[in-house]
């Protein structure tokens, strides 16, 4: 039962030498490279007004206020489950400590 059986030998016929060929380099012929463009005359710039000023000072307090609210929720739920667990071992402590007397 435990004595490992084999399978019988391979009887694939045995490879035949391949021929190798030769590495013949092949000259190297640089493509030309075409010269840099001169830069565009006039770029328009992001111009910032009194409203979009105040609209992307609004957007990020809005965004801090829902990352700050998101995270004191996240610490939150971790001090209740805290404060469960530490009930759950005061009761299972107190019900141990009544069964030994």
């Amino acid at each position: 039962m435990f004595i490992p059986k084999y399978p019988p030998q391979d009887t694939a016929p045995a490879p035949t030498p391949t021929v190798q060929t030769v590495y013949r380099p092949v000259p190297y012929a640089p493509a030309l490279i075409p010269a840099p463009s001169a830069p565009p005359a006039h770029r328009p710039s992001v111009q910032l007004t009194a409203g979009s000023t105040l609209a992307l000072v609004a957007g990020g307090g809005a965004a801090v206020l829902v990352v700050g609210a998101v995270l004191v929720s996240m610490l939150l739920a971790v001090a209740v489950t805290a404060a469960s667990v530490a009930v759950c071992a005061v009761v299972v402590r107190s019900i141990l400590k009544g069964n030994k007397r």
